[in-house]
């Protein structure tokens, strides 16, 4: 009997152990497989956003002790004599560099190491389908840096939300500040990463493939960069009190970026800020009488137009990304290996 009581007793504990690791998250499959593939870099990035992120906290509140000395949130006069803007233009120098990083380190090798290697052959020949092996290694790697890269973009915009409004540490229309903060890190990261993965697919050397990475992250760059203010409402603000002199200048918000100034007209036409440039200040009036001139015409990009900007930007780069990533699957699902 007593033996029948301890067999028993042995079968309730095992099915308690069971069913206590069933409940416990572990990854299985392809996510298992894929996760343990890539264990190192993913690990890399998600220590590097813990750090960075606890970085950015403590400087933040560094800052806050500074700006409550001053009255924050209304500022007094003179902040910005002992305020020291280099912590947040270094950081948002650093993170203006991850998007290339990580698409350098993660996309490009994503799938060109398991083509250059041979291990896209092998696994092929097994049950799983290209497809899903390909889906599966673009959602881990998508997901991993998402989680990363809005962790980090968002301490950094909480960081520089207080001083924000003023372009004495980061002006908000430079990549500095604009690509640094909101939904801009993880869109800019996203593109840059699938792309990678897109190039890899196609050259099939790992080491080439990071090249011509970095060579794709950098146009990217400047293209963006030329691209960005583009986005934007652009407000025009005139006067009609001459252009010389005092308060014949138009009021602007506060870190407004201004576009283009000119000259107005008494008929209301422009004429460019350049026109009259002369030798003497007579020959200058005598240029403004003739042309009519009445005041100034400026177009501007209020600041408030940021968080619209950022994330119709961000629209269209994820919109690539899609595409991209489409691109990859349709052509991996037949020509991978």
């Amino acid at each position: 009997m007593s033996t029948m009581i301890s067999t028993g007793s042995t079968s309730s504990d095992s099915v308690r152990t069971e069913a206590g690791r069933g409940r416990r998250l572990r990854l299985s499959g392809m996510n298992w497989l894929v996760w343990r593939q890539h264990r190192a870099a993913y690990w890399t990035l998600l220590a590097v956003a813990a750090i960075a992120v606890a970085v950015m906290v403590y400087q933040r509140q560094q800052m806050m002790t500074y700006l409550e000395g001053y009255g924050y949130p209304h500022l007094k006069d003179g902040w910005e004599d002992k305020f020291d803007p280099a912590p947040l233009n270094s950081t948002s120098q650093v993170l203006q560099l991850l998007p290339v990083l990580i698409g350098v380190f993660l996309g490009a090798p994503l799938l060109a190491g398991d083509l250059e290697s041979g291990t896209a052959k092998l696994v092929s020949a097994q049950s799983v389908s290209r497809v899903r092996w390909i889906t599966t290694k673009l959602g881990v790697s998508a997901l991993v840096v998402v989680v990363c890269t809005t962790a980090v973009s968002a301490a950094f915009t909480w960081w520089w939300s207080p001083v924000r409004p003023s372009s004495y540490a980061l002006s908000w229309y430079d990549g500095a500040g604009f690509d640094s903060s909101g939904p801009m890190p993880v869109a800019l990261t996203l593109l840059t990463v699938v792309a990678g993965v897109a190039i890899g697919m196609l050259l099939r050397r790992t080491l080439l493939s990071m090249v011509v990475t970095l060579g794709f992250a950098v146009v990217l760059r400047l293209v963006w960069s030329h691209f960005r203010m583009s986005l934007g409402n652009v407000v025009t603000a005139t006067t009609h009190n001459g252009v010389t002199g005092d308060n014949v200048y138009p009021n602007l918000p506060d870190s407004a970026n201004v576009v283009d100034q000119s000259y107005l007209t008494a008929s209301g036409d422009t004429i460019g800020w350049g026109s009259c440039n002369a030798a003497t200040d007579k020959a200058v009036n005598a240029c403004l009488e003739k042309a009519q001139v009445v005041g100034w015409s400026v177009d501007y990009i209020p600041m408030s137009e940021m968080s619209g900007m950022q994330w119709l930007g961000a629209s269209i780069l994820l919109a690539l990304t899609v595409g991209i990533a489409a691109f990859i699957i349709v052509w991996g699902r037949k020509r991978l290996v």
